[in-house]
């Protein structure tokens, strides 16, 4: 099996352009949004753009829950397809969904900016931001079932033969999901910080946290994930290593849990004894 990624910042047209990105490399199954599309069918999965917030959509499309996963991979070992296209914002998330699901290395990686002009992309965002609208590569009449939210439109797709008429490519259908409604999402370095201070302190041992710094990685203007950094005050007795590496696994599984985003280092720096 070939996978091949298409990437791109959200709302920039990545969805809007799958069908034409398959047809041109022969690629018969698109992983978008958490649902696994073959043949514009909905195989298995469940769409992010059914989920009530940004943040469940996030995990959805990353396939964080590992029910869905399962879901999925073993919808992909039955149909067997032999080239897969997977959609997301940036390079670590196409390789978290790759991972998710068990598929082969990606071998070949398409950018929005090398399939669409400066023009389109701005009109796709303008359509995202102003109107809330949404594309999932596969026809109304196939999404129904699946989909909780509003169905605009269905859309239909031609590319040009030479010599020859117009021929349909496929249909996609344009979805306004509830989350869309609310605008943009942000979540604060304070927010982060709280979750941290609240997960860190509900281990017996460890009695006060500090310093709490949330640090963003970015690669080429693209988001990698965060680090966090903290101080701790732990009780005297026990053995720190145990305490610090479970707090943090603990840190890293209930953030991620919590905002969906990626956290890549966890650094706990215990700076006194308390005795009780």
């Amino acid at each position: 099996m070939d996978v091949f990624a298409l990437v791109g910042p959200s709302g920039t047209g990545k969805s809007h352009r799958a069908l034409i990105v398959a047809h041109e490399h022969n690629i018969d199954s698109i992983i978008d949004d958490g649902i696994f599309i073959k043949d514009s069918k909905i195989i298995a999965g469940h769409s992010a753009k059914k989920e009530p917030s940004k943040i469940q959509a996030v995990r959805r499309a990353i396939f964080m829950q590992p029910e869905h996963a399962e879901e999925v991979r073993q919808a992909i070992a039955a149909v067997k397809p032999s080239r897969i296209l997977v959609l997301g914002t940036s390079d670590n998330m196409v390789e978290k969904i790759v991972a998710a699901l068990n598929l082969p290395p990606i071998s070949k990686i398409i950018r929005i900016e090398d399939i669409a002009t400066k023009d389109e992309i701005a009109k796709a965002r303008e359509s995202r931001l102003k109107e809330g609208k949404h594309i999932i590569p596969v026809p109304t009449i196939e999404l129904k079932p699946h989909f909780s939210g509003y169905l605009i439109d269905p859309l239909e797709i031609f590319f040009k033969k030479p010599q020859t008429k117009r021929r349909k490519l496929g249909e996609k259908s344009i979805v306004r999901p509830t989350f869309s409604y609310y605008g943009k999402l942000l979540i604060s370095d304070a927010a982060i910080a709280a979750i941290v201070d609240y997960v860190a302190t509900s281990q017996l041992d460890i009695t006060r946290t500090s310093q709490i710094k949330i640090k963003n990685f970015q690669e080429q203007e693209k988001e990698k994930g965060i680090s966090i950094t903290l101080d701790v005050t732990i009780k005297y007795g026990n053995s720190i290593w145990d305490i610090v590496r479970e707090a943090q696994t603990k840190v890293k599984a209930v953030v991620e849990q919590m905002t969906g985003l990626s956290v890549r280092e966890v650094n706990i720096a215990v700076k006194s004894l308390s005795i009780d």
